[in-house]
């Protein structure tokens, strides 16, 4: 999806923002939908690479969910999320803990928050924040050797 695109395609859940960054190519629209923040991200400036979605944030509700495999993201804990994706096959990496992938479908997730938020006993927030999708191979500089 090229930049015009990603821009139409957000439009449809409110006012689309085109933030690009001086020194890089890279180009983030988003928009937001009920409370649920979305990015389009443009990495190379040109094509989208990737699509991200936000919690809303402490204290406010939303009716819109995000579903993985039935789940709500952004309210099932997020041990029982991965667990589920161990689970079902899929190959779950949470050696950054704030920040676990599963890099076969490229999927990542944030459970880094400032708010005021119920955390477990390392201090991470019981929920994730946010997930991202990615195009394939996303996360595959993770695992490349001499990075």
């Amino acid at each position: 999806m090229t930049l015009d695109e990603a821009v139409s395609a957000v439009s449809v859940w409110g006012e689309a923002k085109v933030l690009r960054r001086s020194t890089r190519r890279s180009v983030k629209v988003s928009a937001v939908c009920e409370g649920v923040g979305y990015q389009a991200l443009l990495e190379d400036g040109e094509r989208v690479t990737a699509i991200e979605l936000w919690w809303p944030g402490e204290g406010k509700e939303t009716n819109t969910r995000v579903l993985l495999d039935g789940d709500d993201v952004f309210r099932t804990p997020a041990e029982d999320i991965l667990e589920r994706a161990r689970a079902s096959g899929r190959r779950v990496d949470d050696s950054q803990p704030d920040a676990p992938v599963v890099p076969g479908v490229s999927l990542g997730f944030t459970r880094q928050t400032s708010q005021e938020v119920p955390r477990d006993s390392h201090g991470l927030p019981l929920y994730f924040t946010s997930v991202l999708v990615g195009s394939g191979g996303y996360y595959n500089y993770r695992y490349e050797s001499g990075s």
